[in-house]
């Protein structure tokens, strides 16, 4: 069937005409090799994040992704497919970042399905519950389409814990015979840089107060073992504050927070759990939950801080402030580090309306007054290692600090934006040192602020 094509009144001049004529005919073409679609999008970068708790795809684009997904049995497989997307090397490059230690991927293939549409066979070493959403551009990254594998059964870090203790321990109530904590003698530090003024006033008061003795009520939790959640900041697509030679706070907090984990584990009455064991992306809201769920009697948010200027330098301790923050500083960084649910990716089709009621509830004085002390008590400590940014605990709206029943504080390690505490971050000596302070402030805290007894459930959990 032909189509008279009208070009004019006829006095289009011949030239022109045929330009017309070529411009229509290459149009055709392309809507015939590409149906549905005038152009393709080009992958810019593909990644995968294995942990236990979930295993997350990302395929970064130029533009938005169009997709369709669909789980398949026997065998089990999640199948994606990508409309308009064009099977270049980064995207053929994914297959091979799969490998055998991936708790849930057993392999994927990337192929054309048809004109148009790349497919994705991701096989799967068991059932999972997959989560499929798209992000838009925000910090660095482009327009991703994530893809989250969480198992059938999730991961319950309660469980988890439970298998780490000796059935001698869980026969007190998860605690060796009964001991009461002591403060240990506090080691000569060795040459730290000079503290401020009133840092040193900080370490003066928090290193020399006298033990509160256990009251009756709490004589019972001297009986039982004392947990700490360890929340290693930022992690998988989230990355941190970037220092100046490249080095990624999630890589700092993970260390920190592994070496602090052994180091309360390692007292004869305290154990730990972490919120990220690896390098993978966990909600803010989920790390507090996590903590909640083992019941944690003190939560230790671990960051290594950065700022507009490579001068701002020393460590810090923040608590949660209902009524603002308090300082300028100090609300620019409760800021940012809300924002990791931005950079890292949260899919908000899923919603915990019991989380959610727990994040926004007001009653949190009683656990602020308690951050507060333990604050005072790390913050002393930290003294000892390294310059002390302000040297009293600093408040403000950090969401990761929201949980309305357990203490939480917010440990910064050190400015990893100032080009010689970025060194010393990456040094595993100062990394030891700061997680011993840590733990000492800890040990100092509960000596005088004895948790209260639990239930026998409580007691093994």
């Amino acid at each position: 069937m032909s189509r008279k094509i009208h070009l004019g009144s006829g006095h289009t001049p011949p030239l022109n005409r045929r330009r017309f004529i070529g411009a229509s005919s290459a149009a055709l073409l392309l809507l015939v090799s590409r149906p549905g679609q005038a152009a393709q999008t080009s992958v810019l970068a593909v990644r995968v994040w294995p942990a236990k708790d979930y295993t997350r795809i990302t395929l970064e684009s130029r533009d938005p992704v169009v997709f369709t997904h669909q789980s398949v049995r026997n065998p089990e497989r999640l199948v994606v497919d990508l409309e308009g997307v064009e099977l270049n090397d980064i995207l053929q490059s994914l297959p091979a970042k799969i490998t055998g230690q991936d708790p849930y991927i057993q392999l994927i293939r990337a192929g054309r399905n048809r004109p148009g549409v790349v497919r994705l066979v991701i096989e799967l070493k068991a059932e999972v519950t997959p989560q499929v959403f798209t992000l838009r551009p925000v910090g660095e990254y482009g327009h991703r389409l994530v893809l989250d594998l969480y198992p059938v059964e999730p991961v319950d870090p309660l469980l988890a814990l439970l298998e780490k203790i000796s059935p001698e321990e869980a026969a007190v109530g998860g605690a060796p015979p009964p001991k009461r904590i002591e403060e240990k003698p506090r080691k000569t530090a060795e040459a730290p840089p000079k503290s401020e003024p009133a840092a040193s006033r900080q370490e003066s008061v928090a290193g020399h107060e006298a033990q509160t003795p256990a009251s009756p009520d709490n004589a019972d939790s001297m009986n039982r073992l004392i947990t700490i959640a360890i929340d290693p900041g930022h992690g998988g697509e989230d990355p941190g504050a970037v220092g100046a030679a490249g080095s990624f706070e999630k890589h700092v907090t993970l260390s920190v927070g592994r070496r602090l984990k052994a180091k309360i584990d390692a007292q004869p009455n305290m154990r730990a759990m972490l919120t990220r064991d690896a390098d993978y992306f966990v909600p803010l809201q989920q790390r507090v939950s996590k903590a909640r769920r083992v019941q944690a009697d003190l939560f230790v948010s671990i960051h290594a801080d950065a700022f507009i200027s490579p001068s701002a330098r020393g460590s810090s301790v923040f608590v949660l402030s209902e009524k603002g923050a308090s300082s300028t500083a100090a609300r620019w960084l409760a800021q940012k580090e809300n924002a990791a649910d931005l950079i890292g990716g949260v899919n908000l089709g899923v919603k915990d309306s019991h989380l959610a009621r727990t994040l926004l509830d007001l009653s949190q004085t009683a656990a602020i007054n308690d951050s507060l002390k333990v604050g005072k008590a790390v913050l002393g400590e930290l003294g000892g290692i390294n310059r002390l940014h302000k040297g009293e605990v600093e408040q403000a709206s950090f969401a990761v600090l929201k949980a309305p029943d357990i203490p939480s504080i917010l440990v910064e390690t050190a400015f990893i934006s100032n080009p010689e505490e970025e060194a010393r971050l990456n040094d595993e000596a100062y990394q030891d040192r700061m997680a011993d302070a840590i733990v000492r402030g800890l040990r100092r805290y509960f000596a005088r602020n004895p948790p209260m007894a639990k239930s026998k459930l409580a007691r093994l959990d």
